[in-house]
Protein backbone atom coordinates (compact mmCIF):
# COMPACT_ATOMS: atom_id res chain seq x y z
CA UNK A 1 0.00 0.00 0.00
CA UNK A 2 1.50 3.54 -0.93
CA UNK A 3 0.49 6.46 1.70
CA UNK A 4 0.93 10.12 1.72
CA UNK A 5 1.58 10.81 5.36
CA UNK A 6 1.40 14.24 7.12
CA UNK A 7 2.06 14.76 10.70
CA UNK A 8 2.14 18.16 12.00
CA UNK A 9 2.80 19.09 15.61
CA UNK A 10 2.63 22.78 17.48
CA UNK A 11 3.25 24.51 20.15
CA UNK A 12 2.39 28.34 21.37
CA UNK A 13 3.68 29.88 24.91
CA UNK A 14 2.22 32.80 26.79
CA UNK A 15 5.38 34.36 27.02
CA UNK A 16 8.37 33.61 24.70
CA UNK A 17 10.23 30.87 25.41
CA UNK A 18 14.39 30.79 25.58
CA UNK A 19 16.85 27.85 25.46
CA UNK A 20 14.87 26.15 23.31
CA UNK A 21 15.97 22.48 22.50
CA UNK A 22 14.21 19.26 21.10
CA UNK A 23 14.74 15.83 20.03
CA UNK A 24 12.21 15.00 17.48
CA UNK A 25 11.19 11.32 16.34
CA UNK A 26 8.71 11.86 13.56
CA UNK A 27 10.12 10.52 10.41
CA UNK A 28 9.01 6.75 9.79
CA UNK A 29 12.16 4.56 9.72
CA UNK A 30 12.58 2.10 7.12
CA UNK A 31 12.48 -1.40 7.97
CA UNK A 32 11.44 -4.99 6.71
CA UNK A 33 8.12 -4.15 4.88
CA UNK A 34 8.43 -0.75 4.64
CA UNK A 35 10.19 2.02 2.79
CA UNK A 36 10.16 5.72 2.65
CA UNK A 37 10.35 6.82 -0.35
CA UNK A 38 10.46 10.61 0.45
CA UNK A 39 10.29 12.80 3.07
CA UNK A 40 10.96 15.94 5.33
CA UNK A 41 10.82 17.54 8.63
CA UNK A 42 10.30 21.22 8.49
CA UNK A 43 10.68 23.60 11.25
CA UNK A 44 8.72 27.13 11.81
CA UNK A 45 10.38 29.16 12.88
CA UNK A 46 13.63 27.32 11.35
CA UNK A 47 16.15 26.22 13.58
CA UNK A 48 19.61 27.51 14.24
CA UNK A 49 20.91 24.20 15.09
CA UNK A 50 20.10 20.49 13.89
CA UNK A 51 21.60 17.19 13.45
CA UNK A 52 19.61 14.54 12.01
CA UNK A 53 20.85 10.82 12.89
CA UNK A 54 19.55 7.21 14.14
CA UNK A 55 19.40 6.11 17.77
CA UNK A 56 20.35 3.07 18.92
CA UNK A 57 17.14 0.93 17.99
CA UNK A 58 17.44 2.62 14.39
CA UNK A 59 14.38 5.10 14.81
CA UNK A 60 15.09 8.49 12.86
CA UNK A 61 16.49 11.01 15.42
CA UNK A 62 16.65 14.93 14.97
CA UNK A 63 18.52 17.13 17.45
CA UNK A 64 17.46 21.14 16.92
CA UNK A 65 17.78 24.10 19.29
CA UNK A 66 16.46 28.01 18.67
CA UNK A 67 19.40 30.46 19.97
CA UNK A 68 16.35 32.91 19.80
CA UNK A 69 13.18 33.12 21.86
CA UNK A 70 10.02 31.58 20.63
CA UNK A 71 6.28 32.47 20.74
CA UNK A 72 4.92 29.15 18.40
CA UNK A 73 7.17 26.17 17.17
CA UNK A 74 5.47 24.13 14.51
CA UNK A 75 6.88 20.57 13.62
CA UNK A 76 5.84 18.90 10.23
CA UNK A 77 6.77 15.97 8.44
CA UNK A 78 5.60 14.98 4.99
CA UNK A 79 6.71 12.79 2.87
CA UNK A 80 5.42 9.35 1.00
CA UNK A 81 5.80 5.86 2.27
CA UNK A 82 5.45 2.03 0.87
CA UNK A 83 3.87 -0.59 3.27
CA UNK A 84 3.87 -3.67 2.64
CA UNK A 85 0.45 -6.14 3.93
CA UNK A 86 2.97 -8.40 6.45
CA UNK A 87 1.89 -12.47 6.20
CA UNK A 88 1.44 -14.00 9.49
CA UNK A 89 3.34 -17.20 9.58
CA UNK A 90 2.74 -20.58 10.63
CA UNK A 91 2.61 -21.29 14.38
CA UNK A 92 6.28 -22.67 14.75
CA UNK A 93 6.66 -20.27 18.09
CA UNK A 94 8.02 -22.89 21.33
CA UNK A 95 6.13 -23.29 24.77
CA UNK A 96 6.85 -20.74 27.19
CA UNK A 97 8.80 -22.89 28.69
CA UNK A 98 11.33 -23.18 26.43
CA UNK A 99 11.31 -19.51 26.17
CA UNK A 100 14.26 -18.59 28.72
CA UNK A 101 16.78 -21.11 27.06
CA UNK A 102 15.89 -19.66 23.44
CA UNK A 103 16.64 -16.04 25.04
CA UNK A 104 19.87 -17.31 26.63
CA UNK A 105 20.99 -18.46 23.91
CA UNK A 106 20.90 -15.18 21.42
CA UNK A 107 24.66 -14.23 22.17
CA UNK A 108 23.86 -10.72 20.94
CA UNK A 109 23.35 -7.15 22.23
CA UNK A 110 22.14 -5.57 18.75
CA UNK A 111 19.04 -3.36 18.74
CA UNK A 112 16.46 -6.57 17.77
CA UNK A 113 18.33 -8.48 20.98
CA UNK A 114 15.53 -9.44 23.16
CA UNK A 115 17.71 -9.15 26.17
CA UNK A 116 16.84 -5.58 25.65
CA UNK A 117 13.12 -6.10 26.07
CA UNK A 118 13.25 -8.76 29.17
CA UNK A 119 13.53 -6.23 32.69
CA UNK A 120 11.99 -3.09 33.74
CA UNK A 121 12.02 0.04 31.42
CA UNK A 122 11.83 3.57 32.33
CA UNK A 123 8.47 3.65 31.88
CA UNK A 124 7.25 0.26 32.16
CA UNK A 125 8.00 -1.41 35.81
CA UNK A 126 7.21 -5.14 37.08
CA UNK A 127 4.01 -5.05 38.33
CA UNK A 128 2.43 -8.46 40.49
CA UNK A 129 -1.55 -7.25 39.42
CA UNK A 130 -0.32 -7.18 35.67
CA UNK A 131 1.76 -10.33 35.86
CA UNK A 132 -1.30 -12.27 37.81
CA UNK A 133 -3.91 -11.34 35.24
CA UNK A 134 -1.68 -11.80 32.35
CA UNK A 135 -0.86 -15.22 33.73
CA UNK A 136 -5.06 -15.97 34.15
CA UNK A 137 -5.33 -14.41 30.89
CA UNK A 138 -3.20 -16.76 28.55
CA UNK A 139 -3.86 -20.41 30.75
CA UNK A 140 -3.76 -22.52 28.25
CA UNK A 141 -2.38 -20.93 25.53
CA UNK A 142 0.35 -23.32 24.21
CA UNK A 143 2.59 -21.33 22.27
CA UNK A 144 4.28 -18.23 22.62
CA UNK A 145 2.38 -16.86 19.89
CA UNK A 146 -0.77 -17.91 21.32
CA UNK A 147 -0.05 -16.57 24.54
CA UNK A 148 0.81 -13.55 22.75
CA UNK A 149 -2.81 -13.28 20.95
CA UNK A 150 -4.91 -14.35 24.38
CA UNK A 151 -3.66 -11.27 26.66
CA UNK A 152 -4.12 -8.66 23.22
CA UNK A 153 -7.71 -10.33 23.50
CA UNK A 154 -8.70 -9.54 27.36
CA UNK A 155 -7.08 -6.24 27.06
CA UNK A 156 -9.06 -5.94 24.64
CA UNK A 157 -12.27 -7.14 25.83
CA UNK A 158 -11.53 -5.78 29.50
CA UNK A 159 -10.27 -2.24 29.02
CA UNK A 160 -12.28 0.74 27.69
CA UNK A 161 -10.75 3.05 25.48
CA UNK A 162 -11.17 6.67 27.15
CA UNK A 163 -8.99 8.99 26.30
CA UNK A 164 -10.09 11.17 29.25
CA UNK A 165 -9.19 8.77 31.51
CA UNK A 166 -5.27 8.95 31.66
CA UNK A 167 -2.90 11.47 30.09
CA UNK A 168 0.64 10.98 28.62
CA UNK A 169 2.42 10.25 31.82
CA UNK A 170 0.07 7.89 33.67
CA UNK A 171 1.57 5.12 34.63
CA UNK A 172 0.74 1.53 33.59
CA UNK A 173 -0.26 0.63 37.09
CA UNK A 174 -3.10 3.12 36.72
CA UNK A 175 -4.10 2.57 33.99
CA UNK A 176 -4.59 -1.17 34.74
CA UNK A 177 -6.39 -0.65 38.22
CA UNK A 178 -9.14 1.72 36.19
CA UNK A 179 -9.18 -0.76 33.05
CA UNK A 180 -9.62 2.51 30.85
CA UNK A 181 -7.12 4.54 28.63
CA UNK A 182 -5.39 4.83 25.55
CA UNK A 183 -3.46 3.11 22.76
CA UNK A 184 -0.26 3.85 24.60
CA UNK A 185 -1.63 2.29 28.28
CA UNK A 186 -3.01 -0.54 26.41
CA UNK A 187 0.42 -1.14 25.22
CA UNK A 188 1.96 0.02 28.14
CA UNK A 189 0.21 -2.83 30.36
CA UNK A 190 0.63 -5.81 28.17
CA UNK A 191 4.18 -5.41 27.43
CA UNK A 192 4.12 -5.04 31.48
CA UNK A 193 1.72 -8.50 31.34
CA UNK A 194 4.12 -9.93 28.60
CA UNK A 195 7.62 -9.19 30.50
CA UNK A 196 5.91 -10.35 33.48
CA UNK A 197 5.82 -13.95 31.91
CA UNK A 198 9.43 -13.82 30.56
CA UNK A 199 8.51 -12.95 27.22
CA UNK A 200 10.62 -10.09 25.59
CA UNK A 201 8.16 -7.40 24.86
CA UNK A 202 8.82 -3.40 22.84
CA UNK A 203 6.88 -0.63 22.33
CA UNK A 204 6.22 0.59 18.61
CA UNK A 205 4.86 3.99 17.75
CA UNK A 206 3.64 4.94 14.32
CA UNK A 207 0.44 5.21 12.39
CA UNK A 208 -2.95 3.52 12.09
CA UNK A 209 -4.64 4.48 8.97
CA UNK A 210 -8.51 4.81 9.71
CA UNK A 211 -11.38 3.80 7.43
CA UNK A 212 -14.32 5.84 7.09
CA UNK A 213 -17.99 3.88 6.57
CA UNK A 214 -18.50 2.99 3.24
CA UNK A 215 -19.97 6.13 1.28
CA UNK A 216 -18.72 8.49 3.40
CA UNK A 217 -15.23 10.50 2.57
CA UNK A 218 -11.87 10.92 4.81
CA UNK A 219 -11.96 13.60 6.70
CA UNK A 220 -8.39 15.50 6.97
CA UNK A 221 -6.83 15.02 10.45
CA UNK A 222 -8.44 11.67 12.11
CA UNK A 223 -5.41 9.65 11.78
CA UNK A 224 -3.56 9.58 15.05
CA UNK A 225 -0.31 8.85 16.34
CA UNK A 226 -1.15 5.31 17.32
CA UNK A 227 0.70 2.53 19.48
CA UNK A 228 0.61 -1.23 19.86
CA UNK A 229 3.19 -3.54 20.42
CA UNK A 230 5.85 -6.04 19.44
CA UNK A 231 6.85 -9.57 21.07
CA UNK A 232 10.27 -12.01 20.57
CA UNK A 233 7.96 -15.17 20.32
CA UNK A 234 11.56 -16.98 19.63
CA UNK A 235 14.34 -17.83 17.66
CA UNK A 236 12.56 -19.35 15.38
CA UNK A 237 9.22 -16.62 14.73
CA UNK A 238 11.34 -13.88 15.89
CA UNK A 239 9.72 -10.31 16.53
CA UNK A 240 5.41 -10.30 16.07
CA UNK A 241 4.00 -6.70 16.49
CA UNK A 242 0.17 -7.04 18.28
CA UNK A 243 -2.20 -3.91 18.30
CA UNK A 244 -3.66 -4.91 21.49
CA UNK A 245 -6.05 -1.81 21.00
CA UNK A 246 -7.68 -3.15 18.22
CA UNK A 247 -6.91 -6.75 19.02
CA UNK A 248 -5.48 -7.52 15.49
CA UNK A 249 -1.67 -8.32 14.48
CA UNK A 250 -0.28 -5.37 12.74
CA UNK A 251 -0.88 -5.08 8.78
CA UNK A 252 -0.70 -2.77 6.39
CA UNK A 253 -2.48 -0.21 7.76
CA UNK A 254 0.41 0.15 10.78
CA UNK A 255 2.89 2.61 9.86
CA UNK A 256 5.58 2.42 12.17
CA UNK A 257 7.61 5.55 13.10
CA UNK A 258 10.09 4.40 15.89
CA UNK A 259 10.52 1.15 18.15
CA UNK A 260 11.85 1.03 21.68
CA UNK A 261 11.47 -0.50 25.11
CA UNK A 262 8.45 2.21 25.95
CA UNK A 263 6.80 5.21 24.73
CA UNK A 264 9.97 7.02 26.47
CA UNK A 265 12.28 5.28 23.66
CA UNK A 266 9.86 6.62 21.10
CA UNK A 267 8.05 10.07 22.00
CA UNK A 268 7.55 11.97 19.11
CA UNK A 269 8.75 15.56 20.67
CA UNK A 270 10.86 15.64 23.48
CA UNK A 271 12.68 18.57 24.96
CA UNK A 272 13.44 21.57 27.17
CA UNK A 273 13.25 25.06 27.43
CA UNK A 274 12.84 28.28 29.63
CA UNK A 275 9.37 29.42 30.02
CA UNK A 276 6.91 31.41 32.13
CA UNK A 277 2.98 30.80 32.00
CA UNK A 278 1.53 28.46 30.20
CA UNK A 279 1.42 26.64 26.69
CA UNK A 280 -1.13 25.19 23.59
CA UNK A 281 -0.64 22.52 21.86
CA UNK A 282 -1.73 20.64 18.69
CA UNK A 283 -1.38 17.38 16.94
CA UNK A 284 -2.73 15.97 13.18
CA UNK A 285 -2.09 13.53 11.58
CA UNK A 286 -3.34 12.46 7.88
CA UNK A 287 -2.45 8.95 5.91
CA UNK A 288 -3.90 8.88 2.76
CA UNK A 289 -3.72 6.09 0.53
CA UNK A 290 -2.67 7.01 -3.11
CA UNK A 291 -5.31 6.00 -5.75
CA UNK A 292 -3.31 3.74 -8.48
Amino acid sequence: MLYDIRLAISYSYSAPAGAHRTVLRMLPRDRDGQRVLRGALRVEPAEDFRRDSLDFFGNPRTELSHARPLSAVSFTFEGRLLRDAPELPLDLSCGLSELRAEIAAVHSIAPDSPHHFTGPSPRVAPDPAITAFAREATSGARSVRAIVAALSRAIHDGFAFDPAATDVATDPAQAFAQRRGVCQDFSHVMIAGLRGLGIPAGYVSGFLRTIPPEGQPPLDGVDAMHAWVRAWCGAETGWLEIDPTNDRWAGADHVTVAVGRDYGDVSPVKGALRSAGGHGTSHSVDVVPVRP
